[in-house]
């Protein structure tokens, strides 16, 4: 259940009771780009929970929050060695080496 209406926000994922991941979504994850926002960040998924879609549905969840606040794009950041991952799921690279970081955008 998603309480308030604003933004920051967290979604967890549960199975069978148990923790197996979360999400946030923020107002801006870096202060020299404030005209990007929100924010999908801290995406965390449990080791042993890993390929099996949870990471993908705490994002599209998150976009469609997102969505629901107005927002028509969201940002991430990502290290060179996770940005295949977010490139395979639909997020464009905006910008590249940003303090070490690939940004990412998709539509919400």
């Amino acid at each position: 259940m998603i309480e308030g209406e604003g933004i920051p926000l967290a979604l967890v994922a549960h199975e069978q009771g148990e923790y197996v991941g979360s999400v946030l979504l923020i107002e801006d994850d870096l202060d020299d780009r404030p005209q990007y926002t929100p924010w999908i960040a801290a995406l965390w998924v449990e080791p042993e929970m890993r390929r099996n879609g949870i990471a993908a549905k705490l994002m599209d969840a998150a976009r469609k929050e997102a969505s629901a606040r107005g927002h028509a794009f969201c940002y991430l950041c990502a290290t060179p060695d996770n940005s295949p991952y977010y490139l395979a799921r639909g997020f464009k690279q905006i910008e590249s080496e940003v303090s070490g970081l690939n940004l990412f955008s998709i539509s919400c």
